[in-house]
């Protein structure tokens, strides 16, 4: 079943009165349950794909279907709920808040969901052994180091329990060893049965996805099973 899915959808920019096509008539799908990687060069569309498909952005033409319900036209407080309710993110500079613990930086989604007290701190803790930063929960993010950081980045996208994270070059701001770490814990979570869409611009990473979406020039050019499949 599609968890996710976009008929025709187009998005255009206009500085200076120039007209900018992003995107070109995009049309494809993710099943509940796949990992999905997006490349291409800079500039090609791939980080407005994501905007998109996680309700950060509406299209200038085309529809985003969201669990079976077309969402690219609901309004912007509906649109955040359903962010809240199942989407989790995760971006390539961590985006933590420097005044925040890694407990409260995990938390803090939760705190917007109105899950009691005790409840989020089961959940919190659970997270923070499950990904081995449980030693870090009082420390700040200038404490912690890079891989640490990214770690609590995708505790603070998975804790909510979404139904999709979409991932924004997790791996960028990493070296080879710390990148491989975050990988494998999305595999992790995505053999757990989350559905994963990931902006990439390394075949290392893109080799962890089932399927990978080539763009260029706003346009879907190549889709490809990877070998795991």
């Amino acid at each position: 079943m599609a968890l996710i899915r976009t008929v025709e959808l187009c998005k255009s920019y206009t500085n200076f009165d120039v007209d900018t096509l992003a995107l070109n008539h995009i049309n494809f799908s993710i099943d509940e349950g796949e990992f999905v990687s997006i490349m291409g060069p800079s500039g090609c569309g791939k980080s407005t794909l994501l905007n998109l498909l996680g309700l950060l952005d509406t299209p200038s033409s085309g529809e985003i279907y969201f669990m079976g319900k077309e969402v690219s036209k609901a309004s912007s407080r509906k649109r955040a709920q359903l962010r809240r309710e199942h989407i989790g993110f995760v971006f390539q500079n961590f985006n933590l808040i420097d005044e925040l613990t890694v407990f409260e930086n995990i938390e803090l989604p939760l705190l917007y969901q109105r899950i009691s007290p005790s409840e989020r701190k089961r959940r919190v803790d659970r997270i923070m052994e499950r990904l081995q930063i449980a030693h870090k929960r009082d420390f700040f993010p200038a404490q912690i180091s890079g891989g640490q950081q990214q770690r609590v980045a995708v505790a603070r996208a998975v804790v909510t329990r979404p139904k999709l994270i979409l991932a924004d070059e997790p791996t960028g701001n990493l070296d080879s060893t710390r990148g491989r770490e975050v990988m494998e814990m999305l595999v992790q979570l995505n053999e757990l049965g989350t559905s994963i869409v990931m902006v990439t611009h390394s075949n290392a990473a893109s080799d962890y996805s089932n399927r990978v979406i080539h763009l260029f020039d706003g346009q879907i050019v190549t889709e490809n099973l990877m070998k795991n499949q």
